[in-house]
Protein backbone atom coordinates (compact mmCIF):
# COMPACT_ATOMS: atom_id res chain seq x y z
CA UNK A 1 0.00 0.00 0.00
CA UNK A 2 1.32 3.62 -0.80
CA UNK A 3 -0.01 6.65 0.19
CA UNK A 4 0.04 9.79 -1.67
CA UNK A 5 1.35 12.97 -0.46
CA UNK A 6 -0.89 15.90 0.24
CA UNK A 7 0.10 17.90 -2.70
CA UNK A 8 -0.32 14.59 -5.05
CA UNK A 9 -3.58 13.76 -4.25
CA UNK A 10 -5.76 11.89 -6.74
CA UNK A 11 -9.01 10.36 -6.71
CA UNK A 12 -10.44 7.19 -8.64
CA UNK A 13 -13.37 9.55 -10.24
CA UNK A 14 -12.83 10.46 -13.57
CA UNK A 15 -14.33 13.81 -12.81
CA UNK A 16 -14.90 16.28 -9.54
CA UNK A 17 -17.71 15.21 -7.39
CA UNK A 18 -18.86 16.03 -3.97
CA UNK A 19 -16.99 13.22 -2.45
CA UNK A 20 -13.81 14.98 -4.06
CA UNK A 21 -14.90 17.86 -3.05
CA UNK A 22 -15.58 16.86 0.49
CA UNK A 23 -12.15 15.22 1.10
CA UNK A 24 -10.20 18.23 0.15
CA UNK A 25 -12.14 20.02 1.88
CA UNK A 26 -10.99 17.82 5.06
CA UNK A 27 -7.17 17.39 3.71
CA UNK A 28 -7.44 21.21 4.34
CA UNK A 29 -8.86 21.44 7.44
CA UNK A 30 -6.89 18.19 9.03
CA UNK A 31 -3.64 18.92 7.45
CA UNK A 32 -2.37 15.22 7.13
CA UNK A 33 0.92 14.16 5.70
CA UNK A 34 -0.57 11.95 3.19
CA UNK A 35 -3.68 10.82 1.63
CA UNK A 36 -5.01 7.26 0.94
CA UNK A 37 -8.27 5.87 -0.70
CA UNK A 38 -9.08 2.70 0.61
CA UNK A 39 -9.71 0.01 -2.31
CA UNK A 40 -10.38 -2.77 0.76
CA UNK A 41 -7.96 -5.51 -0.73
CA UNK A 42 -6.42 -7.86 0.91
CA UNK A 43 -2.85 -6.15 -0.28
CA UNK A 44 -4.17 -3.14 1.41
CA UNK A 45 -5.07 -5.27 4.62
CA UNK A 46 -1.93 -6.55 5.36
CA UNK A 47 0.40 -3.59 4.20
CA UNK A 48 -1.46 -1.86 7.05
CA UNK A 49 -1.77 -4.76 9.18
CA UNK A 50 2.31 -4.79 9.09
CA UNK A 51 3.03 -1.08 9.41
CA UNK A 52 0.93 -1.45 12.64
CA UNK A 53 2.68 -4.27 13.97
CA UNK A 54 6.07 -2.36 13.10
CA UNK A 55 4.85 0.49 15.25
CA UNK A 56 4.01 -1.89 18.03
CA UNK A 57 0.40 -0.84 17.98
CA UNK A 58 -0.62 -4.84 16.93
CA UNK A 59 0.95 -7.94 18.29
CA UNK A 60 0.71 -11.42 16.47
CA UNK A 61 -0.54 -14.09 18.49
CA UNK A 62 0.00 -17.95 19.00
CA UNK A 63 0.46 -20.12 15.33
CA UNK A 64 -2.97 -21.35 16.47
CA UNK A 65 -4.92 -18.27 15.56
CA UNK A 66 -3.44 -17.71 12.44
CA UNK A 67 -4.13 -14.28 10.46
CA UNK A 68 -5.28 -12.87 13.93
CA UNK A 69 -3.90 -10.10 15.80
CA UNK A 70 -4.39 -7.94 19.13
CA UNK A 71 -5.29 -4.09 19.68
CA UNK A 72 -5.14 -2.65 22.83
CA UNK A 73 -6.97 0.55 23.15
CA UNK A 74 -6.12 3.41 25.30
CA UNK A 75 -7.17 2.62 29.41
CA UNK A 76 -9.91 5.65 28.93
CA UNK A 77 -11.14 4.70 25.60
CA UNK A 78 -12.69 0.98 26.23
CA UNK A 79 -16.22 1.38 25.66
CA UNK A 80 -19.24 3.96 23.97
CA UNK A 81 -19.60 7.23 25.22
CA UNK A 82 -23.07 7.69 25.68
CA UNK A 83 -22.71 11.00 27.74
CA UNK A 84 -20.14 12.66 25.25
CA UNK A 85 -22.73 11.78 21.78
CA UNK A 86 -24.97 14.27 20.30
CA UNK A 87 -27.94 14.24 17.77
CA UNK A 88 -27.79 17.65 16.09
CA UNK A 89 -30.49 18.58 14.58
CA UNK A 90 -32.06 22.56 13.87
CA UNK A 91 -35.04 21.50 16.55
CA UNK A 92 -34.32 20.30 19.53
CA UNK A 93 -37.33 18.59 19.96
CA UNK A 94 -36.84 16.40 16.79
CA UNK A 95 -33.30 14.77 18.47
CA UNK A 96 -36.13 14.47 21.61
CA UNK A 97 -35.44 13.71 25.31
CA UNK A 98 -33.63 10.24 24.45
CA UNK A 99 -30.73 12.21 22.58
CA UNK A 100 -28.54 14.80 24.08
CA UNK A 101 -28.54 17.87 21.48
CA UNK A 102 -26.75 20.39 20.33
CA UNK A 103 -27.55 23.49 17.25
CA UNK A 104 -25.42 21.97 14.11
CA UNK A 105 -24.11 25.85 13.89
CA UNK A 106 -22.50 25.03 17.29
CA UNK A 107 -21.54 21.39 17.02
CA UNK A 108 -19.47 21.78 13.51
CA UNK A 109 -18.10 25.05 15.11
CA UNK A 110 -17.40 22.72 18.10
CA UNK A 111 -15.62 19.63 16.19
CA UNK A 112 -14.21 21.59 13.45
CA UNK A 113 -11.87 23.34 16.19
CA UNK A 114 -10.57 20.02 17.16
CA UNK A 115 -9.81 18.72 13.58
CA UNK A 116 -8.45 21.75 12.66
CA UNK A 117 -4.31 20.43 11.92
CA UNK A 118 -4.97 17.11 13.76
CA UNK A 119 -3.51 14.68 11.27
CA UNK A 120 -0.31 16.10 10.70
CA UNK A 121 2.19 13.50 10.52
CA UNK A 122 -0.45 11.05 9.94
CA UNK A 123 -2.52 9.30 6.98
CA UNK A 124 -5.88 10.57 5.72
CA UNK A 125 -7.77 7.59 5.09
CA UNK A 126 -10.92 7.76 2.75
CA UNK A 127 -12.82 4.37 3.23
CA UNK A 128 -15.78 4.30 0.75
CA UNK A 129 -18.14 1.75 2.06
CA UNK A 130 -21.55 -0.43 1.65
CA UNK A 131 -24.05 -1.04 4.67
CA UNK A 132 -25.84 -4.58 3.60
CA UNK A 133 -25.26 -6.12 -0.37
CA UNK A 134 -23.81 -4.19 -2.29
CA UNK A 135 -26.52 -4.76 -5.26
CA UNK A 136 -29.57 -4.38 -2.77
CA UNK A 137 -31.74 -1.02 -3.24
CA UNK A 138 -32.41 -1.50 1.01
CA UNK A 139 -28.22 -0.94 0.90
CA UNK A 140 -26.66 2.36 1.88
CA UNK A 141 -23.61 4.01 0.89
CA UNK A 142 -20.81 5.86 3.10
CA UNK A 143 -17.89 7.44 3.61
CA UNK A 144 -15.66 7.42 6.45
CA UNK A 145 -12.55 9.72 6.71
CA UNK A 146 -10.07 8.70 9.31
CA UNK A 147 -6.40 8.53 10.64
CA UNK A 148 -6.59 5.50 12.20
CA UNK A 149 -5.75 2.03 10.26
CA UNK A 150 -6.92 0.31 12.86
CA UNK A 151 -10.44 1.41 12.02
CA UNK A 152 -9.38 0.98 8.04
CA UNK A 153 -9.01 -2.53 9.45
CA UNK A 154 -12.50 -2.91 11.46
CA UNK A 155 -14.32 -1.41 8.44
CA UNK A 156 -12.59 -4.10 6.09
CA UNK A 157 -14.10 -6.50 7.91
CA UNK A 158 -17.41 -5.34 9.03
CA UNK A 159 -18.86 -3.74 6.13
CA UNK A 160 -18.91 -4.20 2.15
CA UNK A 161 -15.54 -1.64 2.18
CA UNK A 162 -13.83 -0.30 -1.13
CA UNK A 163 -13.52 -0.21 -4.39
CA UNK A 164 -17.07 -1.79 -5.47
CA UNK A 165 -18.46 0.78 -2.55
CA UNK A 166 -17.05 3.46 -4.38
CA UNK A 167 -18.56 2.54 -8.04
CA UNK A 168 -21.83 2.52 -5.62
CA UNK A 169 -21.09 5.82 -4.71
CA UNK A 170 -20.49 6.82 -8.41
CA UNK A 171 -23.62 5.90 -9.24
CA UNK A 172 -25.52 7.49 -6.74
CA UNK A 173 -24.04 10.45 -5.48
CA UNK A 174 -25.37 10.24 -2.48
CA UNK A 175 -23.23 8.95 0.73
CA UNK A 176 -23.24 9.36 4.28
CA UNK A 177 -20.12 11.74 5.51
CA UNK A 178 -18.40 10.09 8.25
CA UNK A 179 -15.10 12.11 9.80
CA UNK A 180 -13.15 10.38 12.14
CA UNK A 181 -9.86 11.18 14.00
CA UNK A 182 -8.29 9.38 16.86
CA UNK A 183 -7.24 12.69 18.35
CA UNK A 184 -4.91 13.06 21.51
CA UNK A 185 -7.60 10.58 22.87
CA UNK A 186 -8.50 13.51 25.43
CA UNK A 187 -11.52 12.23 27.55
CA UNK A 188 -12.34 16.07 27.87
CA UNK A 189 -11.87 16.92 24.11
CA UNK A 190 -13.76 13.82 22.96
CA UNK A 191 -17.48 14.20 21.32
CA UNK A 192 -19.24 11.93 18.61
CA UNK A 193 -21.76 14.27 16.83
CA UNK A 194 -24.54 13.16 14.30
CA UNK A 195 -26.04 15.68 11.91
CA UNK A 196 -29.14 13.91 10.53
CA UNK A 197 -30.43 16.33 8.41
CA UNK A 198 -27.17 16.62 6.77
CA UNK A 199 -26.23 12.26 6.70
CA UNK A 200 -23.20 13.28 8.13
CA UNK A 201 -21.15 12.35 11.57
CA UNK A 202 -18.13 13.62 13.16
CA UNK A 203 -16.56 11.47 16.17
CA UNK A 204 -13.06 12.66 17.37
CA UNK A 205 -10.60 11.57 20.43
CA UNK A 206 -11.82 8.21 20.59
CA UNK A 207 -10.46 4.54 18.56
CA UNK A 208 -12.59 2.45 20.57
CA UNK A 209 -15.06 0.94 17.93
CA UNK A 210 -18.54 1.97 19.00
CA UNK A 211 -17.31 5.09 18.71
CA UNK A 212 -14.29 5.01 15.47
CA UNK A 213 -16.29 2.70 13.39
CA UNK A 214 -18.84 5.11 11.88
CA UNK A 215 -20.27 2.63 9.48
CA UNK A 216 -21.54 0.85 12.80
CA UNK A 217 -24.07 2.41 15.20
CA UNK A 218 -23.78 5.67 13.95
CA UNK A 219 -24.47 5.01 10.17
CA UNK A 220 -26.16 1.98 10.87
CA UNK A 221 -28.41 2.94 13.57
CA UNK A 222 -28.74 6.68 14.52
CA UNK A 223 -28.62 7.95 11.02
CA UNK A 224 -30.16 5.20 9.58
CA UNK A 225 -32.93 5.42 11.68
CA UNK A 226 -33.60 9.00 10.60
CA UNK A 227 -33.28 8.39 7.29
CA UNK A 228 -35.71 5.00 7.31
CA UNK A 229 -38.31 6.78 9.24
CA UNK A 230 -38.11 9.35 5.93
CA UNK A 231 -38.19 6.85 3.18
CA UNK A 232 -40.99 4.11 5.48
CA UNK A 233 -38.37 1.16 6.76
CA UNK A 234 -37.47 0.44 10.39
CA UNK A 235 -33.50 0.79 11.25
CA UNK A 236 -32.83 -1.55 14.28
CA UNK A 237 -30.69 -2.66 16.93
CA UNK A 238 -31.79 -6.36 15.67
CA UNK A 239 -29.91 -10.16 15.16
CA UNK A 240 -31.46 -11.60 12.27
CA UNK A 241 -31.54 -15.85 11.75
CA UNK A 242 -32.93 -18.22 9.83
CA UNK A 243 -34.76 -21.52 12.20
CA UNK A 244 -35.29 -24.65 10.24
CA UNK A 245 -37.48 -26.90 11.78
CA UNK A 246 -36.98 -30.82 11.85
CA UNK A 247 -40.13 -30.30 8.73
CA UNK A 248 -37.62 -28.73 6.99
CA UNK A 249 -40.09 -25.45 7.09
CA UNK A 250 -37.77 -22.22 7.60
CA UNK A 251 -38.74 -19.12 9.09
CA UNK A 252 -36.59 -15.68 10.09
CA UNK A 253 -36.51 -14.14 12.88
CA UNK A 254 -35.42 -10.52 13.94
CA UNK A 255 -34.61 -9.91 18.02
CA UNK A 256 -33.67 -7.21 19.96
CA UNK A 257 -31.66 -7.02 23.14
CA UNK A 258 -29.60 -4.57 24.94
CA UNK A 259 -26.26 -4.85 24.20
CA UNK A 260 -24.17 -7.56 25.94
CA UNK A 261 -27.52 -9.81 26.41
CA UNK A 262 -26.98 -12.15 24.32
CA UNK A 263 -27.39 -11.27 20.95
CA UNK A 264 -24.80 -12.99 19.14
CA UNK A 265 -24.99 -16.02 21.25
CA UNK A 266 -28.67 -16.72 20.46
CA UNK A 267 -27.77 -15.51 16.48
CA UNK A 268 -25.32 -18.83 16.33
CA UNK A 269 -27.45 -21.04 18.37
CA UNK A 270 -26.83 -24.33 18.80
CA UNK A 271 -29.45 -26.55 19.48
CA UNK A 272 -28.90 -28.80 22.11
CA UNK A 273 -28.93 -32.86 21.44
CA UNK A 274 -32.64 -33.63 22.98
CA UNK A 275 -33.99 -31.22 19.94
CA UNK A 276 -32.50 -33.15 16.76
CA UNK A 277 -33.62 -32.55 13.34
CA UNK A 278 -33.29 -28.45 14.19
CA UNK A 279 -31.12 -26.02 12.68
CA UNK A 280 -30.16 -22.27 13.35
CA UNK A 281 -28.03 -20.15 11.03
CA UNK A 282 -26.96 -16.57 11.49
CA UNK A 283 -27.88 -13.55 8.85
CA UNK A 284 -26.40 -10.78 11.69
CA UNK A 285 -25.75 -10.24 15.53
CA UNK A 286 -26.72 -7.08 15.48
CA UNK A 287 -28.15 -4.55 13.22
CA UNK A 288 -31.31 -5.40 10.97
CA UNK A 289 -32.71 -3.16 8.54
CA UNK A 290 -36.39 -4.21 7.62
CA UNK A 291 -38.70 -2.88 4.96
CA UNK A 292 -42.30 -3.64 4.13
CA UNK A 293 -42.33 -5.48 0.51
CA UNK A 294 -44.67 -5.46 -1.82
CA UNK A 295 -46.64 -8.71 -0.15
CA UNK A 296 -47.83 -6.81 2.82
CA UNK A 297 -44.37 -8.81 4.28
CA UNK A 298 -41.58 -7.11 6.23
CA UNK A 299 -38.24 -8.17 4.76
CA UNK A 300 -35.13 -7.57 6.42
CA UNK A 301 -31.33 -7.11 5.56
CA UNK A 302 -28.51 -7.34 7.54
CA UNK A 303 -26.29 -4.23 6.64
CA UNK A 304 -23.24 -5.34 8.28
CA UNK A 305 -20.73 -7.84 6.42
CA UNK A 306 -18.88 -9.16 9.94
CA UNK A 307 -18.91 -9.19 14.15
CA UNK A 308 -17.56 -6.66 16.74
CA UNK A 309 -18.89 -9.11 19.82
CA UNK A 310 -18.06 -8.96 23.10
CA UNK A 311 -15.47 -11.86 23.74
CA UNK A 312 -15.77 -12.41 27.93
CA UNK A 313 -18.17 -15.05 28.50
CA UNK A 314 -17.59 -16.38 24.59
CA UNK A 315 -16.47 -20.15 25.10
CA UNK A 316 -17.16 -23.69 23.92
CA UNK A 317 -20.45 -24.37 25.80
CA UNK A 318 -21.87 -20.81 25.76
CA UNK A 319 -21.33 -20.00 21.89
CA UNK A 320 -18.92 -22.77 20.09
CA UNK A 321 -19.72 -21.19 16.51
CA UNK A 322 -18.45 -18.00 17.91
CA UNK A 323 -15.67 -19.55 19.92
CA UNK A 324 -14.95 -21.62 16.17
CA UNK A 325 -15.03 -18.40 14.38
CA UNK A 326 -12.50 -16.35 15.73
CA UNK A 327 -9.48 -19.18 15.84
CA UNK A 328 -8.27 -17.50 12.51
CA UNK A 329 -8.19 -13.77 11.03
CA UNK A 330 -9.61 -11.92 13.37
CA UNK A 331 -8.84 -8.85 15.33
CA UNK A 332 -9.08 -8.71 19.01
CA UNK A 333 -9.45 -6.05 21.20
CA UNK A 334 -8.59 -5.48 24.78
CA UNK A 335 -8.48 -9.24 25.25
CA UNK A 336 -5.70 -11.00 27.98
CA UNK A 337 -2.46 -13.25 26.57
CA UNK A 338 -1.60 -16.68 27.77
CA UNK A 339 2.14 -17.22 28.40
CA UNK A 340 2.44 -18.78 24.89
CA UNK A 341 0.22 -15.73 23.52
CA UNK A 342 -3.55 -17.29 22.52
CA UNK A 343 -6.11 -14.84 23.46
CA UNK A 344 -7.37 -15.28 26.64
CA UNK A 345 -11.03 -13.66 28.66
CA UNK A 346 -12.88 -15.04 31.74
CA UNK A 347 -14.85 -17.97 30.66
CA UNK A 348 -11.96 -19.38 28.46
CA UNK A 349 -9.90 -22.20 29.92
CA UNK A 350 -6.44 -21.64 30.48
CA UNK A 351 -4.55 -19.05 32.47
CA UNK A 352 -4.03 -15.12 31.89
CA UNK A 353 -0.33 -14.34 32.11
CA UNK A 354 -0.56 -10.76 30.16
CA UNK A 355 -3.80 -8.23 31.36
CA UNK A 356 -5.69 -6.21 28.80
CA UNK A 357 -3.51 -3.46 29.53
CA UNK A 358 -0.13 -5.37 28.53
CA UNK A 359 0.65 -5.93 32.35
CA UNK A 360 1.70 -8.58 34.00
CA UNK A 361 -1.89 -10.51 34.98
CA UNK A 362 -2.40 -9.53 38.71
CA UNK A 363 -6.14 -10.68 40.05
CA UNK A 364 -6.27 -8.40 42.83
CA UNK A 365 -6.01 -4.98 39.56
CA UNK A 366 -9.05 -6.24 37.84
CA UNK A 367 -10.40 -9.38 35.58
CA UNK A 368 -7.77 -9.89 33.02
CA UNK A 369 -9.63 -8.88 29.92
CA UNK A 370 -11.75 -5.57 29.38
CA UNK A 371 -15.60 -6.88 30.27
CA UNK A 372 -16.27 -4.58 26.80
CA UNK A 373 -12.83 -6.69 25.56
CA UNK A 374 -14.08 -7.07 21.34
CA UNK A 375 -13.36 -9.42 18.57
CA UNK A 376 -13.75 -8.23 14.73
CA UNK A 377 -14.06 -11.03 12.29
CA UNK A 378 -15.80 -11.43 8.91
CA UNK A 379 -19.67 -13.18 8.84
CA UNK A 380 -17.76 -15.60 6.73
CA UNK A 381 -15.82 -17.60 9.14
CA UNK A 382 -18.91 -18.10 10.98
CA UNK A 383 -19.88 -22.00 10.20
CA UNK A 384 -23.85 -21.37 10.13
CA UNK A 385 -23.47 -18.15 8.21
CA UNK A 386 -26.78 -17.82 6.03
CA UNK A 387 -26.40 -17.39 2.56
CA UNK A 388 -29.60 -15.76 2.37
CA UNK A 389 -27.55 -12.78 4.00
CA UNK A 390 -26.28 -12.12 0.35
CA UNK A 391 -29.99 -11.92 -1.10
CA UNK A 392 -30.68 -8.26 -2.15
CA UNK A 393 -34.24 -8.41 -1.44
CA UNK A 394 -33.55 -9.76 2.18
CA UNK A 395 -35.79 -12.06 3.80
CA UNK A 396 -39.25 -12.20 4.86
CA UNK A 397 -39.57 -12.28 8.79
CA UNK A 398 -42.15 -14.72 10.42
CA UNK A 399 -41.42 -13.21 14.03
CA UNK A 400 -40.03 -10.24 15.97
CA UNK A 401 -38.64 -10.93 19.50
CA UNK A 402 -37.66 -8.23 22.03
CA UNK A 403 -35.75 -8.90 24.99
CA UNK A 404 -33.92 -8.00 28.23
CA UNK A 405 -32.07 -8.80 31.49
CA UNK A 406 -34.45 -8.84 33.73
CA UNK A 407 -34.48 -10.24 37.44
CA UNK A 408 -37.72 -10.76 37.93
CA UNK A 409 -40.83 -9.74 36.88
CA UNK A 410 -40.59 -10.36 32.83
CA UNK A 411 -41.70 -14.06 31.72
CA UNK A 412 -39.66 -16.01 29.86
CA UNK A 413 -41.65 -15.58 26.91
CA UNK A 414 -45.22 -13.24 26.35
CA UNK A 415 -46.81 -13.01 22.61
CA UNK A 416 -48.70 -9.75 21.43
CA UNK A 417 -52.06 -9.61 20.69
CA UNK A 418 -51.30 -6.84 17.86
CA UNK A 419 -48.79 -4.78 16.23
CA UNK A 420 -49.72 -2.47 18.40
CA UNK A 421 -49.67 -4.02 20.98
CA UNK A 422 -46.49 -5.50 19.97
CA UNK A 423 -44.82 -1.89 19.41
CA UNK A 424 -45.90 -1.53 23.12
CA UNK A 425 -43.82 -4.38 24.49
CA UNK A 426 -40.71 -3.25 22.22
CA UNK A 427 -41.26 0.23 23.84
CA UNK A 428 -41.02 -1.39 27.33
CA UNK A 429 -37.65 -3.28 27.22
CA UNK A 430 -35.78 -2.67 30.10
CA UNK A 431 -32.54 -4.28 31.06
CA UNK A 432 -29.38 -4.31 33.64
CA UNK A 433 -26.54 -2.02 32.39
CA UNK A 434 -23.93 -3.73 31.16
CA UNK A 435 -19.61 -3.07 30.49
CA UNK A 436 -20.41 -2.07 26.85
CA UNK A 437 -21.35 1.11 28.04
CA UNK A 438 -19.38 3.64 30.76
CA UNK A 439 -21.25 4.10 33.55
CA UNK A 440 -22.49 1.61 36.68
CA UNK A 441 -23.18 -1.94 35.62
CA UNK A 442 -25.99 -3.30 36.94
CA UNK A 443 -28.83 -1.05 36.86
CA UNK A 444 -31.99 -1.69 35.55
CA UNK A 445 -32.60 0.88 33.03
CA UNK A 446 -35.51 1.57 30.32
CA UNK A 447 -33.78 0.42 26.89
CA UNK A 448 -36.78 0.44 24.29
CA UNK A 449 -36.56 -1.58 21.24
CA UNK A 450 -32.28 -2.07 22.59
CA UNK A 451 -32.56 1.13 20.82
CA UNK A 452 -32.05 3.78 23.37
CA UNK A 453 -28.43 4.76 22.22
CA UNK A 454 -28.84 4.42 19.25
CA UNK A 455 -32.29 5.86 18.14
CA UNK A 456 -31.74 9.21 15.98
CA UNK A 457 -34.84 11.08 16.35
CA UNK A 458 -37.22 11.66 19.28
CA UNK A 459 -38.70 8.40 20.63
CA UNK A 460 -42.18 9.47 20.11
CA UNK A 461 -42.16 9.43 16.73
CA UNK A 462 -39.77 6.84 16.33
CA UNK A 463 -42.84 4.72 18.13
CA UNK A 464 -45.68 6.45 15.97
CA UNK A 465 -43.35 5.40 12.90
CA UNK A 466 -43.61 1.81 14.11
CA UNK A 467 -47.15 2.11 14.01
CA UNK A 468 -47.23 3.32 10.73
CA UNK A 469 -45.18 0.52 9.49
CA UNK A 470 -47.30 -1.65 10.99
CA UNK A 471 -50.31 -0.46 9.23
CA UNK A 472 -48.58 -0.58 5.15
CA UNK A 473 -48.52 -4.69 6.26
CA UNK A 474 -50.99 -7.14 5.90
CA UNK A 475 -49.14 -10.14 7.29
CA UNK A 476 -46.69 -8.40 9.90
CA UNK A 477 -44.85 -10.39 12.21
CA UNK A 478 -45.57 -11.95 15.51
CA UNK A 479 -44.05 -9.86 18.15
CA UNK A 480 -43.06 -11.46 21.54
CA UNK A 481 -40.87 -10.66 24.64
CA UNK A 482 -38.48 -12.98 26.01
CA UNK A 483 -36.45 -13.33 29.32
CA UNK A 484 -33.82 -15.66 30.12
CA UNK A 485 -32.34 -14.08 33.28
CA UNK A 486 -35.21 -14.29 35.52
CA UNK A 487 -33.34 -15.64 38.79
CA UNK A 488 -34.88 -17.41 41.84
CA UNK A 489 -34.59 -16.22 45.08
CA UNK A 490 -31.48 -17.33 46.00
CA UNK A 491 -29.97 -15.30 42.90
CA UNK A 492 -29.82 -18.23 40.46
CA UNK A 493 -30.82 -18.24 37.15
CA UNK A 494 -34.02 -20.77 36.53
CA UNK A 495 -33.75 -20.65 32.77
CA UNK A 496 -30.48 -22.40 31.74
CA UNK A 497 -30.57 -20.64 28.33
CA UNK A 498 -27.93 -20.76 25.73
CA UNK A 499 -29.16 -23.83 22.98
CA UNK A 500 -31.94 -24.12 25.08
CA UNK A 501 -33.41 -21.05 24.30
CA UNK A 502 -34.73 -22.59 21.19
CA UNK A 503 -37.08 -24.23 22.81
CA UNK A 504 -38.60 -21.08 23.28
CA UNK A 505 -38.65 -20.26 19.55
CA UNK A 506 -39.32 -23.76 18.47
CA UNK A 507 -43.41 -22.46 20.89
CA UNK A 508 -42.65 -18.69 18.87
CA UNK A 509 -42.73 -20.75 15.65
CA UNK A 510 -45.20 -23.49 16.21
CA UNK A 511 -47.47 -20.28 17.04
CA UNK A 512 -46.64 -18.37 13.68
CA UNK A 513 -47.85 -21.81 11.99
CA UNK A 514 -51.03 -22.26 14.42
CA UNK A 515 -50.17 -25.71 15.57
CA UNK A 516 -49.26 -24.24 19.29
CA UNK A 517 -51.56 -23.28 22.13
CA UNK A 518 -51.33 -20.13 24.13
CA UNK A 519 -53.29 -18.91 27.42
CA UNK A 520 -54.59 -15.27 27.51
CA UNK A 521 -52.89 -13.10 30.33
CA UNK A 522 -53.19 -9.19 30.97
CA UNK A 523 -49.62 -8.81 29.69
CA UNK A 524 -50.25 -11.10 26.67
CA UNK A 525 -50.54 -14.25 25.19
CA UNK A 526 -48.42 -16.91 27.08
CA UNK A 527 -47.79 -20.76 26.92
CA UNK A 528 -48.80 -22.93 29.57
CA UNK A 529 -46.15 -25.54 30.49
CA UNK A 530 -47.51 -28.17 28.62
CA UNK A 531 -46.87 -25.56 25.41
CA UNK A 532 -43.30 -25.43 25.51
CA UNK A 533 -41.32 -28.51 23.98
CA UNK A 534 -39.41 -29.80 27.27
CA UNK A 535 -38.52 -32.82 26.67
CA UNK A 536 -34.77 -33.32 27.71
CA UNK A 537 -35.01 -30.60 29.74
CA UNK A 538 -33.74 -31.47 33.70
CA UNK A 539 -36.10 -28.50 34.99
CA UNK A 540 -38.71 -29.33 37.69
CA UNK A 541 -42.23 -28.07 37.02
CA UNK A 542 -41.93 -25.60 39.50
CA UNK A 543 -38.92 -23.79 38.04
CA UNK A 544 -41.22 -23.50 34.88
CA UNK A 545 -44.44 -22.41 36.69
CA UNK A 546 -42.39 -19.85 38.29
CA UNK A 547 -40.70 -18.42 34.79
CA UNK A 548 -44.63 -18.36 33.64
CA UNK A 549 -45.60 -16.28 36.64
CA UNK A 550 -47.31 -12.83 36.28
CA UNK A 551 -47.55 -11.04 39.77
CA UNK A 552 -50.38 -8.84 39.27
CA UNK A 553 -48.89 -5.53 42.15
CA UNK A 554 -45.70 -6.20 40.08
CA UNK A 555 -47.23 -5.69 36.62
CA UNK A 556 -49.70 -2.67 37.84
CA UNK A 557 -46.51 -0.90 39.20
CA UNK A 558 -44.65 -1.51 36.23
CA UNK A 559 -47.47 -0.13 34.04
CA UNK A 560 -47.57 2.92 36.06
CA UNK A 561 -43.73 3.16 35.77
CA UNK A 562 -44.03 2.65 32.41
CA UNK A 563 -46.66 5.60 31.85
CA UNK A 564 -44.08 7.78 33.81
CA UNK A 565 -41.62 7.13 31.04
CA UNK A 566 -43.73 7.67 28.64
CA UNK A 567 -45.26 11.15 29.80
CA UNK A 568 -41.42 12.09 29.92
CA UNK A 569 -41.86 12.04 26.24
CA UNK A 570 -44.47 14.32 26.13
CA UNK A 571 -47.37 14.16 23.40
CA UNK A 572 -45.20 12.81 20.65
CA UNK A 573 -45.69 9.48 21.83
CA UNK A 574 -48.61 7.19 20.22
CA UNK A 575 -52.22 7.58 22.25
CA UNK A 576 -52.39 3.78 21.82
CA UNK A 577 -49.70 2.92 24.72
CA UNK A 578 -52.02 5.13 27.24
CA UNK A 579 -55.29 3.10 26.19
CA UNK A 580 -53.24 -0.42 26.19
CA UNK A 581 -51.81 0.39 29.64
CA UNK A 582 -55.22 1.70 30.87
CA UNK A 583 -56.51 -2.00 29.53
CA UNK A 584 -53.87 -3.95 30.94
CA UNK A 585 -53.92 -2.62 34.56
CA UNK A 586 -57.97 -2.82 34.49
CA UNK A 587 -57.09 -6.66 33.35
CA UNK A 588 -54.87 -6.94 36.24
CA UNK A 589 -56.99 -5.29 38.74
CA UNK A 590 -59.48 -8.15 37.72
CA UNK A 591 -57.08 -10.84 37.99
CA UNK A 592 -56.56 -9.97 41.41
CA UNK A 593 -60.19 -10.15 42.29
CA UNK A 594 -60.28 -13.57 41.23
CA UNK A 595 -57.41 -14.47 43.07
Amino acid sequence: MSSLPVNQQSSPFNSPTDLDQWVSEVTALTEPTAVHWCDGTAEEAQALTSALLAAGDLETLHADYPGCHLYRSHPNDVARVEHLTFVCTQSQADAGPNNHWLPPAEAHARMDSLFKGCMRGRTLYVVPYCMGPIDSPFARCGVEITDSPYVVLNMRLMTRMGAAALNRIRRESKFVRGLHSTGDLDPDRRFIMHFPEELSIKSFGSGYGGNALLGKKCHALRIASWQARDEGWLAEHMLLVAITNPAGETHYVAAAFPSACGKTNLAMLIPPASMPGWTVRTLGDDIAWLHPGTDGRLWAINPEAGYFGVAPGTNASSNRNAHDMVRSDTLFTNVALTEDRKPWWEGLEGTPAIDWRGQPYDAEKGPAAHPNARFTVSALNNPVYANEAHQAGGVPLSAIIFGGRRRSLAPLVCEAADWTHGVLLGASVASETTAAATGAVGVLRRDPMAMKPFCGYHFGDYWQHWMNVGAKLANPPRVYHVNWFRRDANGRFIWPGFGENLRVLAWILERVAGRAGAIETPIGRMPTPDDLPLEGLPIDPASIEELLAVDADDWRAEFEDLRREFNSYGDRVPAEFHARIDMAITRLGAQSSQA
